[in-house]
């Protein structure tokens, strides 16, 4: 593990300052993680908090696909770039399993439709928006790589994570190559109720993911953790650092209304809700 200082030791201490080279601060419940990631690799979580938004995306909504007014969610992106300093590139996810190249993304060009991305262009920020989907981060040991996944479900079930890490490898020249995942704040174990075509799709392919569901409180009912499904899928596909959420209720994002925004919880009864983000990138 890298001689660093710990950047983020419990999801509930408040994050003053970003670790990079300026004097830009988040709002307080940002995330930023604690990893051996290589020296010039930053990465980021935002929370729900800093923005301008009004109710019910108050106040740092970063989607521009949930209703919110178009001028507050670019103001909104505008501190969120401004914090961490770099250039986050947002895309349409439709909860597949695409991966695509930054580095190949033209001035002007549309929004890349995908649900995973790879850069390592300095400066581009590999970034998913979430609302109790995971976001994961990762990088190849050596800080010449950074990519990113929107993990719900479905594209978890379909191959998201095994996607980024194919691509990953594939643009380094190295089918081995050693990477680190970190997984952000998502619905946790106690409030994620499935059906059974959910464990289904998962138990499938892996019968031991079974362990990562227990029975509901109706037939044909279960609790799932989804950060449990990721570790692993990422194990399976040779990722044996992962960091970061490990199910426990601090990492969920239906339990803390004051911290994270949460579809399932706020979709119905408030009509819409906002998203937060979750970025990697590298250091000039």
């Amino acid at each position: 593990m890298l001689d660093r200082p710990p950047l983020y030791r419990h999801l509930r201490e408040p994050v003053l300052a970003l670790p990079i080279d300026s004097d830009r601060s988040p709002a307080p419940d940002w995330l930023i993680p604690d990893w051996p990631a290589p020296a010039g690799v930053r990465a980021v979580c935002s929370g729900r908090n800093g923005g301008v938004s009004s109710a019910p995306w108050d106040s740092l909504n970063l989607g521009d696909h949930v209703g919110d007014d178009a001028e507050a969610v670019a103001a909104n992106r505008a501190i969120f770039c401004a914090a961490t300093g770099a250039a986050p590139v947002f895309m349409r996810q439709p909860h597949g399993s695409d991966c695509v190249d930054l580095d190949l993304l033209q001035p002007g060009a549309e929004m890349p439709q995908a649900d995973a991305c790879t850069a390592t262009v300095p400066g581009r920020a590999c970034t998913v928006m979430v609302a109790d989907c995971l976001p994961v981060l990762l990088c190849d040991a050596g800080g010449r790589i950074v990519g990113a996944a929107h993990a719900g479900w479905r594209g978890l079930a379909g191959g998201v994570l095994e996607a980024c890490v194919a691509a990953l490898r594939q643009r380094l020249g190295e089918p081995q190559a050693p990477l680190l995942a970190w997984l952000g704040p998502c619905i946790g174990p106690q409030a994620f109720e499935v059906g059974d075509e959910v464990r289904l799709a998962f138990v499938a392919s892996d019968p031991l993911a079974s362990g990562c569901f227990r029975a509901g409180a109706a037939p044909g009912k279960w609790w799932a953790d989804l950060a449990a499904l990721a570790r692993r899928r990422l194990m399976a596909a040779g990722v044996a650092q992962a960091y970061g959420n490990d199910g426990g209720q601090g990492w969920c994002t239906v339990s803390d209304a004051s911290r994270f925004f949460s579809h399932r919880r706020d979709a119905a009864r408030l009509g819409s809700t906002g998203r937060m983000a979750a970025s990697i990138w590298q250091l000039g």
